[in-house]
This record gives C-alpha cells, sequence and structure tokens, in this order.
C-alpha cells in the first residue's frame, strides 16, 4: 500500500497491483469439454520448460467462465478499465496460523474474578448434553486466514498503462505478492 494525492491535495490510501499483460492460453467450449471457459495466463516462466509444460509458460493460470471473444494468445492488459471504475477485487486471505476462539470467532471468554484462573481466554461449553457431540458450526479455535475474500466496489484511483498498474482506493486480500483476480463490477 502507499498513498497518493487528489488536485485538492487530500490523500487517497492506494494499493499498487501489478494487472498484466496476461495471455490467453486456452479456450474451452461446449463441444469438446462440456463447458465454456477462458484460461489465463499470467509471469512468465524463465526457468527451463518440461515437455510436459509445453504451450503453458505461465507462472500462474486462472480459468474462467465464459468464452467472450478471445482467441489462444490474445494479450489482457490494463487497458480494459478506465479511472474511476469500480471493480471486484478477490485473492487469498493473509493466513494467522492456529488461534484462538477469542482472536478467531470474536468469543469474549469468562470473567476474571471468582476463581477463573488461567481460563479468561477459553471458549466454555461447546454443546449440549442432547445431541451428545459438538454440532456443526460451533465457534472454536483452529485455523484462521487463509481463506477467499473478495471485496465489491472497489474504486480504481490511478492506471499506469506503460507499466501495467492499477492503483485501487483502500486495500486488498492478502499479503505481497499474492494472486488476485479483479473483475468489472457486474452488480453496478
Amino acid at each position: 500500500m502507499t498513498q497518493i494525492f487528489d488536485q485538492t491535495g487530500n490523500e487517497i490510501p492506494v494499493t499498487l497491483i501489478e494487472a498484466g499483460p496476461c495471455s490467453v492460453t486456452q479456450i474451452k467450449t461446449k463441444d469438446k469439454d462440456g463447458y465454456e471457459s477462458v484460461q489465463i495466463g499470467f509471469i512468465k516462466k524463465i526457468k527451463r520448460i518440461k515437455k510436459t509444460e509445453k504451450g503453458k509458460e505461465f507462472k500462474f493460470l486462472k480459468e474462467f467462465l465464459g468464452s467472450g471473444e478471445y482467441k489462444i494468445g490474445d494479450e489482457i492488459n490494463v487497458s480494459v478499465f478506465q479511472e474511476g471504475d469500480q471493480v471486484k477485487v478477490a485473492g487469498i486471505s493473509k493466513g494467522k496460523g492456529f488461534a484462538g476462539a477469542v482472536k478467531k470467532e470474536g468469543v469474549h471468554g469468562k470473567n476474571k474474578t471468582h476463581g477463573t484462573k488461567h481460563e479468561e481466554r477459553t471458549t466454555g461449553s461447546t454443546g449440549a448434553s442432547q445431541p451428545s457431540r459438538v454440532v456443526r458450526g460451533i465457534k472454536m479455535a483452529g485455523r484462521f486466514g487463509y481463506e477467499r475474500a473478495t471485496i465489491e466496489n472497489v474504486k480504481i484511483a490511478k492506471i499506469d498503462k506503460e507499466n501495467n498498474i492499477i492503483a485501487v482506493r483502500g486495500a486488498v486480500p492478502g499479503a505481497k505478492g499474492t494472486l488476485l483476480e479483479i473483475y468489472e463490477n457486474p452488480s453496478l
């Protein structure tokens, strides 16, 4: 993340995203594959390529439903977007490892008084005597983060067409280097 300033001098927090150029690597059709989709590749590999990877010389491959009017080898870059557009950004959020129920689920824990020694951050009861098991969906400790997250109505603040960089307002899911998907917002 960084910041830019508008004409009146107001600070705008932005996230810089390298968005392409992406290449269309494969097109699946209803006749041959049973559904329609377009496979897009991003960042060419520099190392030697195995025979089994011929034709897929990209670090990231992602498949999107719908065919559109693309052909194999077409290039998709930031010229698809305009400054001021509202988009949807999806990606994998930061992983936080194993977390307790207070951090992960927002459980408030127990009181610090009346003999609750070392019990302030525990979950408490996890179920009733009937059905004699823990029912699905109970808030408990476990792996936190590293889930697919989508942020809608993100406004594009600036576009650098020469370097294929998009500056979007605010934060996006994931750590540095995370692969993101940017969609035109269909709800608008």
